[in-house]
């Protein structure tokens, strides 16, 4: 008894040790790595803006019409982030309907005053710009505070006089250049809940050819004032550039070595362009970083959308270095000096406990009703009339694609008498161009939409109600299978492009692909539901030619 005692008493020892305050366990410093590989944030992740309250980071990403919107990450290293919640995560917010997939959500701004956060944000194709707060980041936020304001992209930054500064990019009325725009700043009346005083233009970027100057955000460092836009688009011209000033209205002067950063010099075929959209924040040890947007290339071709970066930024007369010595993201760097911090990691089989879905799960603009429940470790999807080729919110669910090698499974139980209704496993990046691999009242059939054309690639004979889904994705070759049991699996239709739900091809290239679970009656009333058993995403470790090998 006194031999089981100690043992008890040691491994408690141990374990409280071992947990800090987060309940998480501490890290051994010889597994400490020291360094970080980009981009942090795999997969549709675009707009990254960011914010430090005490040792905490805090981190949003626009969302255009997926929903819930906005997600919330945290971090305490700068490159482990977890998601926490979503500001926009209520069908009374904002409203989607009939909207393409390149508009809602656009690039938000994330800040903190006085023990508030904030989040102001433009809802294109909704009523435009407005601002959210909340005492706590991971939500609830208040319902959007909507402003009288032309643009996108709004910021906002306090002076040290407590003045709320709303600054945004708004179109001029006689264009000098094509694509011209500016930045301009106005007093954000918190009090009144309104924009007051007079508009004043702040720069129409760094040349006179600047194109789309967009993403501004002010600090105020070293006594100055520092105004940093993006410019040239979200493509391969997307740079970051930087003015400075000694008055908060300007005159803002641009810098000589802009742009600060950017990608386009290195060509077409750099594997990662687009770089801008950026947002720099100091650490409680005095670095400075920023994050910011890329596209990883894949044979020249860009199919998980833009994704959030970081890079290390030292100050040379108040002007910002990138990664000085090198002047471009880099893919591998010294990670920033601060406490390793690995949040737990997710796993590969969600079987859906609990009852309601985790929080890297979306469906496509805001839902009208409640289409489907979390009991029993299954989710249970409605058949409703709404079809993803279409503008509404039809029932699907969805999670981002993060690798360019991936795999993804479910387990189905579905069985209909009617000719219209269909359910299954779906990658989708617009109504327009997506795949499906559906189950119908005697076959399954795999589908392409491309450009808003439909093809049937294959079908065959199925009667059975289980049924096992899955597919992969090998850089640009993407390979479905069936089966009725896990790993007795067979391939359906040839092997396809994933082009379908890369950049260009008639997609936006604002969002990015997602995979998951899709049911529909196709216009007729349903009764009829479908049910998953658990679903699998995890990046590709093995070979495409054969399941069971």
């Amino acid at each position: 008894m006194k031999n089981i005692l100690s043992i008890i008493l040691v491994m408690a020892s141990i374990i409280s040790v071992a947990q800090n305050q987060d309940n998480t366990f501490s890290i051994d410093k010889n597994t400490v790595p020291k360094t970080f590989t980009n981009p942090v944030l795999t997969g549709f992740h675009p707009d990254p803006s960011i914010c430090r309250v005490g040792n905490d980071y805090y981190l949003v990403n626009s969302t255009f019409v997926w929903y819930p919107g906005l997600p919330i990450y945290h971090s305490k290293d700068l490159v482990n982030w977890k998601l926490i919640g979503h500001a926009v995560d209520r069908p009374n917010m904002v409203d989607f309907s009939g909207l393409p997939d390149k508009l809602g959500l656009f690039a938000p701004t994330i800040r903190y005053n006085e023990g508030t956060f904030y989040i102001i944000n433009t809802c294109v194709g909704c009523k435009m710009n407005f601002y959210i707060t909340a005492k706590d980041p991971a939500g609830p936020w208040s319902d959007p505070i909507w402003l009288d304001a032309p643009g996108i992209d709004p910021s906002i930054f306090w002076d040290e006089d407590g003045t709320c500064i709303y600054t945004g990019m708004k179109s001029v009325e006689k264009e000098e250049w094509p694509t011209q725009t500016v930045a301009f700043n106005q007093v954000l009346n918190l009090e009144q809940k309104k924009l007051v005083g007079e508009r004043t233009e702040l720069t129409y970027g760094h040349a006179n050819n600047a194109s789309y100057t967009e993403g501004p955000h002010i600090y105020k460092i070293n006594g100055k004032y520092l105004l940093m836009v993006s410019e040239g688009g979200t493509g391969l011209y997307h740079a970051l550039t930087v003015h400075h000033s000694d008055s908060i209205n300007g005159p803002y002067i641009s810098n000589y070595i802009n742009p600060v950063l950017t990608h386009r010099h290195f060509g077409e075929d750099f594997p990662v362009h687009a770089i801008g959209h950026g947002d720099l924040v100091q650490t409680q040890n005095g670095e400075w970083w920023c994050i910011m947007l890329g596209k990883r290339r894949i044979n020249k071709t860009t199919t998980l959308g833009r994704e959030t970066f970081l890079a290390k930024v030292e100050f040379e007369d108040n002007t910002p270095v990138f990664n000085p010595g090198k002047g471009k993201v880099l893919m591998k760097q010294t990670r920033p000096d601060l406490p390793w911090t690995p949040v737990p990691k997710e796993s590969k089989r969600d079987n859906f406990e609990g009852n309601k879905l985790g929080m890297k799960w979306y469906t496509i603009r805001t839902p009208k009703e409640d289409f489907y429940t979390v009991n029993d470790g299954k989710v249970t999807l409605n058949l409703r009339k709404e079809v993803m080729d279409s503008l509404v919110n039809s029932s699907i669910l969805i999670q981002r694609i993060k690798h360019h090698k991936f795999e993804a499974s479910t387990k189905m139980s579905f069985s209909t008498k009617k000719d219209n209704e269909q359910a299954g496993l779906t990658i989708y990046r617009t109504n327009q161009n997506h795949f499906k691999l559906l189950k119908d009242k005697n076959s399954l059939i795999l589908l392409k939409s491309h450009l808003g054309e439909q093809t049937e690639i294959a079908r065959i004979p199925y009667t059975h109600k289980d049924v096992y889904f899955h597919v992969k994705g090998n850089d640009l070759v993407v390979q479905f299978w069936y089966g009725r049991s896990e790993n007795k699996l067979q391939p359906i239709g040839e092997k396809q492009n994933l082009i379908v739900i890369a950049d260009g091809q008639g997609n936006t290239q604002f969002n990015g692909p997602g995979v998951g679970m899709y049911a529909t009656s196709n216009g007729k009333e349903s009764k009829n539901s479908v049910i998953f058993d658990w679903f699998d995403y995890k990046p590709l470790t093995y070979k495409m030619e054969s399941e069971n090998e």
